[in-house]
């Protein structure tokens, strides 16, 4: 149980950590208001809620997941996944945005903390890279489309991403110079203090700027909107939330996606920086620590959260050492909040959708795309289909279409068995060759090899995992050998065989009777112990024969070797200048 109060780490924690963490905590607070305020417009809620979400849940996760730098707040994509859900539901019940949030977020939180205790850290493992690369990217994409409309201060006609893109040109008439003019400048600005130093915190830095010349120059006189305009940030910490029980099933599917979007986001973030520091990650805890940051979140006024992965890399950079620099980051936006509501009211929201402008642009991982073209058409297949459905398909089912296709992929390239003949060399050696070759295929073969089956005896070798998707190939690979009318013994080697189950099991029992029936017999080499346990169980030794079970063996080809005795004793004499007879006298 200790694995999941990560926290007691800090039983060794001492006070010179201090002058890390703190510099660390700083840095992440200055990128987490004004992230926190862009990324709950994205999710159509007030923007404080983005604020109260960098809160409790960064401290709550800071504490217990496995990851000492990862830091829990709202991100890009997720908040995007989120508006989606929360405006489906609230078209449905009419229900408040903000209420549906907490809900979604103490569902999330739930089902989070199931699969941390359930120890299904791995499951994350079995969504592919090019998936949650096509919907990272789609996500981008409707990220800087659906800001376009706070960058002009007009109005953002139209339901899917072209309609949207056509009607805000068309509507670029009506553009606020201002807010305009704002927007641009807050992107640019953003970008060449970047490419100036990387280390300037130019997100701040354009906040900052927009606040004076909203002031200054009283933006809001000349139509500029500001926070204040769509809610009010309040000088007081957030009031204790409970989220409506009355929602629950409407929901849940939408809870799922979150969580499976979360769970890769945090999980990514902190293998990525473990890489880095040599820390140990494990994907249960971080499932577990991630389920308590959303359900702080879901107490405390805020909306799901996942890893961040500019907050995380920031916070590692800066030096932090302990887990207790997350901590004191969520500490710092509370007194953001508590002693600057009034000032943060003050920001407009052209600067903020155009600093969504650079963060959406970061979300598309260019160097990684384009190696998803080139690692294969079944990569790129999964990248476009999910990119695709990004776009013109609910976000949530966005998510279940991308899970669809990786399962997909596992189990197209799982099932894959890998089948060898193995026939005598000019050496007297036992080698692989392919097993549809045969020896009038000379052009297969260099010209001084020459590779010679024993017509009686046909040895193959399966390496593979031997579940029911792989039953078929079994099957076929049987079938294969067994069609020579000639061949009398069938060897099949198993020694790089991992599982068997009832499937496959079934299909070596069948193969077994089939040969037998026709005056043939199957061997079985090489089985690890695990195997041949399983085949205990399910029986196969009463079927195929004991006799003709050779499990692994401590020596090279030992079982092999016994294998081909035996084979050659059920043969007999059969022709002169046997291939098996020249290797078994060679050992």
């Amino acid at each position: 149980m200790r694995r999941f109060l990560p926290l007691l780490d800090l039983r060794a924690w001492r006070p010179a950590s201090l002058g890390a963490d703190l510099p660390a905590a700083a840095l992440v607070t200055v990128l987490s208001v004004p992230q926190g305020l862009a990324y709950a417009m994205i999710a159509g809620l007030p923007p404080v809620v983005g604020l109260y979400a960098s809160m409790l849940p960064a401290v709550v996760g800071g504490l217990f997941r496995s990851s000492r730098h990862v830091v829990a707040g709202p991100t890009n994509a997720l908040s995007l996944l989120v508006g989606g859900a929360v405006a489906a539901a609230v078209a449905e019940t009419g229900a408040s945005p903000v209420s549906l949030a907490l809900t979604l977020a103490f569902l999330v939180g739930l089902v989070q903390i199931a699969a941390g205790l359930l120890r299904l850290g791995a499951l994350v493992d079995y969504l592919s890279n090019p998936v949650v690369l096509g919907y990272v990217s789609g996500a981008a994409v409707l990220i800087g489309v659906g800001q376009l409309g706070n960058l002009s201060g007009t109005g953002m006609p139209g339901d899917g991403v072209l309609q949207q893109l056509l009607g805000w040109i068309a509507g670029l008439g009506a553009a606020n110079p201002w807010a305009l003019g704002l927007g641009l400048g807050t992107t640019a600005l953003v970008v060449g203090l970047r490419r100036l130093d990387p280390r300037i915190p130019g997100a701040l830095v354009a906040m900052l700027l927009s606040l004076a010349a909203s002031v200054g120059l009283d933006l809001p006189g000349h139509g500029v909107r500001v926070i204040a305009d769509i809610a009010p940030v309040p000088d007081q910490l957030p009031p204790l939330t409970l989220p409506s029980l009355g929602h629950l099933s409407l929901l849940l599917p939408a809870a799922v996606a979150v969580t499976v979007l979360s769970l890769v986001e945090s999980t990514s973030v902190a293998r990525a920086i473990a890489a880095r520091t040599g820390d140990r990650v494990d994907p249960s805890v971080e499932f577990y620590g991630q389920g308590l940051a959303n359900l702080a979140a879901a107490f405390t006024g805020g909306y799901p959260v996942s890893g961040s992965l500019g907050r995380s890399m920031a916070n590692w950079r800066s030096g932090a050492r302990t887990r207790l620099a997350g901590v004191f980051g969520g500490v710092m936006v509370m007194a953001v909040v508590l002693f600057a509501g009034s000032v943060v009211d003050r920001t407009p929201v052209a600067s903020l959708a155009g600093l969504l402008l650079v963060l959406a642009w970061d979300l598309v991982d260019r160097p990684r795309i384009r190696l998803v073209f080139r690692s294969g058409r079944g990569d790129a297949a999964a990248f476009l289909a999910t990119l695709v459905g990004a776009w013109v398909l609910p976000l949530d089912r966005a998510i279940y279409l991308g899970v669809a296709i990786s399962v997909g992929l596992f189990l197209r390239r799982a099932r894959l068995l890998t089948a060898a003949e193995l026939a005598v060399d000019d050496t007297d050696h036992l080698r692989e060759t392919r097993l549809d070759q045969r020896p009038e295929d000379d052009e297969l073969l260099p010209p001084s090899e020459e590779l010679r089956r024993c017509s009686a005896i046909r040895i193959v070798h399966v390496e593979g995992s031997l579940f029911f998707g792989a039953a078929g190939e079994l099957q076929e690979i049987l079938d294969e050998v067994g069609a020579d009318a000639s061949v009398r013994v069938v060897v099949v080697r198993l020694k790089r065989c991992q599982g068997l189950d009832l499937t496959t099991a079934e299909v070596l029992r069948n193969a077994a009777v089939h040969l037998r029936e026709g005056g043939r017999t199957l061997l079985l080499v090489g089985m690890r112990p695990a195997v041949m346990e399983r085949m205990e169980k399910l029986g196969l030794p009463e079927v195929v024969g004991r006799e003709n079970l050779f499990p692994t063996e401590p020596g090279w080809f030992a079982a092999m070797d016994a294998a081909l005795h035996r084979a050659r004793a059920l043969v007999g004499e059969h022709e002169a200048d046997c291939p098996v007879d020249r290797y078994l006298a060679g050992r």
